[in-house]
């Protein structure tokens, strides 16, 4: 081998020894580097939790830290939580008792019909055409509202014969009962049955479907006689309902024949008043009865409603003359002989709520609400009608005088 040769290869060899020993330094560097890196995310992330800490806070880092995710953070969820749990369990409370103090407020009124006038107004502008917006807050506010349905809701059926006045309406319309805040009507009267037992029939499965109790009517005995029970604050309020006019006799029911409880004969109410008493804390019972157009009630009303306090109903009330009558205290409790119409498709100069407070330890108050409509719309009165009213009712009543504010004397 030649010196050039050699002297090359020398070279060669130290070139190479050189790139050996530089590129092992450089690898031991990048491995040096790389913990170096890890340790400075250390360092910020202690970095960080030195500043989450307060001068009051002495505990050490990691402590710290675990304080954060343990501590103070699970006690605002659990903080959260019993928020949530207790306005939870303190909704069936506030629905059940509006005014707060454990009273129950009850609103009834008189004949609602859905006729082609009431069509018009509430297809033109919903229920708030129907039921000024004033006294319609006043309804809906109330725990318990109850009216006399005074037609059946079906698209079946055909006017009974030889009747002068027929009243059906299509089941579509009983969400307006819903939006009025409609809670329970009575059934028995002179035109559940206007268009048949289907169309009966057709109302029970419509008031059902729509959540609103009924008295006074079945598809059975059983079920006409049943005693309606609502429960709020913790007292049960039940409803009976029975009617003294009927068309013919066999709109009363049978046994097997969709129909009403009629009180021709009282024996029976009597009966289910008895029966009612243990079922219920404050009973009242809602009867079709009276003259039309008449005042004063009829020495039959006065008897049935005698009775009926005998056995045991805190409150009666009445329906069916289309006017008001009078009010009458019998063995210290309050018949409502008649509440005239209330929502009728038709102007109605005077009419009335009655408005009843039960309170928490059983004490009951009575009010009117003074009513008229106009133009399709029932409404509120002002203060100088109300006190013609008030003056009015006075009149009319045996024994009862209503204070400026409408309450019952």
């Amino acid at each position: 081998m030649g010196k050039r040769t050699r002297i090359v290869l020398y070279a060669l060899s130290l070139v190479t020894t050189l790139a050996m020993v530089t590129l092992i330094i450089f690898s031991r560097g990048r491995q040096q580097e790389k913990p170096t890196e890890d340790a400075m995310a250390q360092t910020d992330v202690v970095s960080t939790e030195e500043q989450i800490q307060t001068p009051e806070d002495h505990t050490d880092t990691t402590e710290g830290q675990k304080n954060l995710n343990n501590g103070t953070g699970q006690e605002e969820t659990n903080e959260t939580e019993t928020r949530a749990t207790e306005e939870t369990e303190s909704e069936p409370g506030q629905a059940d008792d509006t005014t707060g103090d454990g009273s129950t407020t009850l609103i009834f009124a008189g004949d609602v019909l859905f006729a082609n006038a009431f069509k018009s107004s509430y297809d033109a502008g919903g229920i708030q055409k129907v039921i000024d917006p004033q006294l319609l807050q006043e309804l809906q506010d109330a725990d318990i509202f109850m009216v006399n349905n005074e037609f059946p809701f079906s698209n079946r059926g055909e006017p009974m014969e030889d009747k002068q006045f027929t009243f059906c309406c299509d089941p579509k319309y009983v969400k307006a009962l819903n939006e009025m805040g409609v809670d329970i009507v009575s059934l028995a009267n002179n035109h559940t049955l206007d268009y048949g037992r289907d169309a009966l029939s057709d109302t029970f499965t419509t008031l059902d479907g729509a959540g609103i109790l009924y008295a006074g009517a079945g598809e059975t005995k059983e079920r006409a006689y049943e005693l309606q029970v609502i429960e709020k604050n913790g007292k049960k309020f039940g409803f009976l309902a029975a009617s003294r006019v009927v068309p013919e006799s066999n709109w009363k029911v049978e046994e097997r024949t969709p129909g009403m409880l009629t009180a021709y004969d009282d024996t029976k109410l009597v009966q289910l008043i008895k029966e009612a008493r243990s079922e219920c804390d404050f009973l009242s019972v809602y009867i079709h009865w009276g003259v039309e157009y008449d005042a004063y009630p009829q020495d039959y009303q006065t008897k049935i409603a005698t009775d009926c306090f005998t056995a045991g109903a805190d409150l009666i009330l009445g329906a069916h003359t289309h006017c008001l009558q009078g009010i009458s205290y019998i063995s210290g409790k309050p018949v409502f002989y008649s509440l005239g119409n209330f929502v009728f498709g038709q102007s109605i100069d005077k009419t009335v709520a009655v408005k009843v407070q039960v309170s928490s330890d059983g004490t009951v108050s009575y009010g009117l609400l003074p009513v008229y409509a106009a133009g399709g719309t029932t409404k509120l009165m002002d203060t100088n009608s109300a006190s013609t009213l008030y003056q009015y009712m006075t009149q009319i009543s045996d024994g009862v005088t209503i204070g400026a504010d409408g309450k019952i004397n």
